[in-house]
């Protein structure tokens, strides 16, 4: 997909097309601030994916913005040549709602992590979601919390021994998948950090679409939670354990394709080898579907041990923008006011104004 393949919606809002004269490279992209990461750190491997895929969108840098909380992702801004913002903890999708809903002309990205995102940001998150802003949000999850010295995050496994749970996690961590389609995101995706060509589709999916864009991405923290997703990364099962979803296709994967994913009796979906089912049993991916049943029941397949893990575009649907709908009601309010003849000061008033007089007595 080029730039001129690409809708202009999600590259900023109604007004917003590509605008660049001159083709760019990722090097017009690139900062110069000395990106401070730890050696082997995930956020490395995002951040180049992010560089080399920006030049597609076709837009002038001045007219994209990344807004980030806080956390080792939340560095983010810093290391591209663009507008940003280093906000407050959790907040970020708050502030990003505010530029998408004003300023139509921007492509308003959000970098975020587990902790981030899913502790002190949960509300902000889930509602950007539900509304449907006209916002790109990247969730790295490393599944623990980097910046703060290694205390256990949302999205910690069961069990796990960190700095703040030395006898191991008793809470259920989140899946981020699940709470994106729970909240009514029209654009999910997960792509795993190291995987350079899967993690630029989905990115570059996600900024053509218009509307509230989810994407996890699964990345190594190498000081505090070192090797999280090495059994996605090597080994002889990798294969078995990654379900890549092409949309319009039956969902298989395994070496040779030994694998499939059917209904079961129970109505979600699992794992099955595809001898004893037959292909005519395996389930067809369909991001276009309205329903968010199926891409829920496959955001399943992935439990905390990640014997299965789902990657790719799970959803991806229209409905109205909660930014398109803002500025249309306050166009149509001056509309209507400029037709009474109102003045600025009857508008700011309002209708339903009353005053205090004074009295002999407070006067006094």
């Amino acid at each position: 997909m080029t730039a001129v393949d690409l809708p202009s919606p999600q590259l900023g809002g109604l007004d917003l097309v590509p605008t660049t004269d001159e083709p760019q490279k990722a090097k017009d992209y690139t900062s110069d601030q000395e990106v401070r990461w730890c050696p082997g750190c995930g956020d490395y491997a995002v951040l180049a994916s992010v560089r080399s895929f920006l030049p597609e969108l076709g837009l002038k840098r001045e007219n994209i913005v990344f807004v980030s909380g806080i956390g080792c992702s939340s560095r983010f801004p810093y290391y591209l040549d663009t507008y940003g913002m280093h906000s407050i903890h959790g907040r970020a999708p708050a502030i990003a709602t505010g530029l998408a809903v004003s300023r139509p002309d921007l492509s308003v990205w959000v970098v975020t992590g587990d902790g981030d995102a899913l502790s002190i940001g949960g509300n902000h998150l889930i509602h950007a979601l539900r509304r449907n802003m006209n916002i790109t949000i990247l969730l790295f999850n490393n599944r623990i919390y980097g910046l703060t010295k290694g205390q256990y995050s949302p999205t910690s496994e069961v069990g796990k021994v960190t700095k703040s749970t030395p006898m191991g996690s008793i809470d259920a961590p989140f899946n981020p998948i699940s709470l994106a389609l729970g909240a009514e995101a029209t654009f999910v995706g997960r792509a795993l950090d190291s995987d350079r060509k899967g993690l630029t589709e989905v990115l570059r999916q996600a900024a053509a679409h218009r509307g509230a864009s989810l994407v996890e991405i699964f990345q190594d923290c190498p000081i505090f939670n070192d090797g999280s997703f090495d059994v996605l990364r090597k080994g002889d099962d990798v294969a078995q354990r990654l379900i890549p979803l092409v949309d319009g296709e039956p969902i298989r994967f395994g070496n040779d394709g030994e694998y499939g994913v059917v209904r079961s009796a129970a109505g979600g979906l699992e794992v099955r080898p595809v001898a004893e089912v037959g292909e005519d049993a395996l389930v067809t991916h369909d991001a276009g579907e309205q329903d968010p049943t199926q891409a829920f029941a496959l955001s399943r397949l992935s439990d905390q041990d990640l014997t299965h893990t789902v990657t790719g575009v799970f959803r991806s649907v229209q409905r109205p923008t909660y930014d398109d709908g803002a500025r249309a009601q306050v166009a149509a309010a001056t509309e209507q006011a400029q037709q009474r003849g109102d003045t600025l000061q009857a508008m700011l008033m309002g209708r339903d104004t009353w005053a205090i007089m004074p009295t002999p007595e407070n006067e006094a």
